[in-house]
């Protein structure tokens, strides 16, 4: 069994322990101590990293409760060694870890809110909460209440005891496993079970920001920074809003106003180009039956065919069935990019998709669509123009 020196001391930077194996698994070696200040990856506490002797920890383990595992990058001797825990790591993952204790006693302590779930990833971490639903006046309140807990610098003590004797000191989770546990006691606030690293007092976490709430998996997770992070968080968050206010020559608190008239201003202005486009595109399509459209012989319907220029697919795919919403015509269209778009008026003989998977494989080309719309594209918009002239010829030979 492995003596779990982090139980009495979160704070144990660097340690003296003995080598009890060392096997390889792949690249990586697998060590075994009789005593480490290592975490092991448990209850959404991610493990610590650091060095044994010369070797890099680079993954920490738990196996059933009994033995600690260290994958190191190389081999290490047997006997004794010397660890050194990777003390910025740890102690962002005591800061918030701990302040994730507070968070959650605050939301069970003012709105009878349990956590179920507790993730702490690199950037944010986050709890899920069972509750008909979390609104920002519970997201403000209990970040309020946590602070307060902070800002009184409250001692945190480790108790140890059977279930029945923590339950009975009024810890707030069951425990259904047998033995001595460990429970983490805020003095004044909350006790619960747990073997994970914390803060000595509440001062040490700084402060806690709570960032977003959504739905998940049927409960709500909110999300939440500690200490140095909820500091990088508000230090990103205000030089975004100042850039913001410069951008749009305002102050900061006039930003969201700004922000909302711009993007009001930016519907307005997309709808008007919607409008503006789609009477270019019936112009357009007027033009090119009048100048550019091949006359159907012995009732075969007319043809528009042309290869455009700055002209975005969505266009192109606009200008065809405005070309086509006139009666017996078909549009047989390109860009220089090598978008292609064949199209007729419904009910016409031919079939586009077709004729158009067909004269597309002339240049490595993909496309489909319907017996009256298809679309695709080749790779060389240079062949574009002998893509088309293939569609052309095989209508004339089909005589559809």
């Amino acid at each position: 069994m492995t003596e779990r020196l982090y139980y009495h001391d979160s704070f144990l930077r660097e340690f003296d322990a003995k080598v009890l194996s060392c096997k390889q698994e792949g690249a990586r070696w697998r060590v075994v101590l009789d005593r480490t200040a290592f975490y092991p990856a448990s209850g959404g506490q991610p493990f610590d990293t650091g060095k044994l002797g010369s070797a890099n920890v680079v993954e920490v383990a738990d196996v059933d409760h009994d033995e600690v595992v260290h994958f190191t990058d190389r081999e290490v001797p047997l006997g004794p060694i010397h660890g050194k825990i990777d003390w910025e790591r740890r102690f962002d993952h005591i800061q918030q870890h701990s302040g994730q204790h507070l968070l959650s006693a605050a939301f069970v302590e003012l709105f009878k809110m349990p956590t179920v779930s507790f993730h702490l990833g690199k950037e944010y971490c986050s709890i899920d909460l069972v509750a008909p639903a979390v609104e920002q006046s519970h997201v403000e309140a209990a970040e309020r209440r946590t602070n307060e807990i902070l800002f009184d610098d409250r001692p945190i003590k480790i108790l140890f005891g059977t279930a029945q004797e923590l339950a009975a000191a009024g810890v707030r989770k069951e425990v259904d496993r047998a033995g001595v546990l460990r429970a983490i006691e805020v003095e004044g606030f909350d006790r619960q079970p747990c073997g994970g690293t914390h803060v000595v007092r509440t001062g040490q976490i700084g402060a806690i920001l709570l960032r977003s709430v959504e739905k998940a998996k049927g409960n709500w997770r909110v999300e939440f920074v500690c200490g140095y992070r909820a500091v990088r968080a508000a230090r990103t968050d205000a030089s975004l809003l100042n850039e913001s206010a410069k951008l749009l020559s305002c102050s900061t608190a006039e930003v969201p106003g700004m922000v909302s008239r711009a993007l009001e201003e930016r519907q307005a202005g997309y709808h008007a180009r919607q409008r503006m486009t789609e009477q270019l595109a019936e112009v357009q399509a007027l033009m090119l039956l009048a100048t550019e459209g091949r006359v159907g012989k012995e009732g075969r319907p007319g043809v528009v065919s042309q290869v455009l220029s700055d002209a975005d697919p969505s266009y192109m795919r606009l200008l065809a069935m405005k070309i086509t919403a006139q009666p017996h015509v078909r549009a047989i269209l390109g860009t220089r990019e090598g978008h292609v778009v064949f199209a007729q008026t419904a009910g016409l003989g031919a079939d586009m998709s077709a004729l158009l998977k067909e004269s597309l494989a002339i240049a490595d080309g993909k496309g489909g669509g319907s017996r009256d719309f298809a679309q695709g594209s080749l790779p060389d918009g240079k062949r574009v123009e002998s893509v088309l002239e293939h569609a052309l010829q095989r209508l004339e030979k089909l005589g559809a």
